[in-house]
């Protein structure tokens, strides 16, 4: 995965990268420049995890 699907994936389900940034434990700075590079099956997997939970808390409130 790419770092413009992972943009759009984030935006389409009304997100912002800062907001998944911090959940991972890292600054939207270091996100941005991890989205340069392709990510693996492991970052792939984790940002999955990642949506799902923001996008629950979300709906809760």
């Amino acid at each position: 995965m790419i770092g413009s699907e992972v943009k759009a994936l984030i935006q389409s389900q009304g997100l912002k990268c800062w907001e998944v940034a911090e959940a991972w434990g890292m600054t939207d700075g270091n996100f941005s420049r991890k989205l340069r590079k392709p990510f693996n099956e492991e970052d792939t997997a984790k940002l999955y995890q990642i949506i799902e939970t923001l996008t629950h808390k979300k709906q809760e409130v």
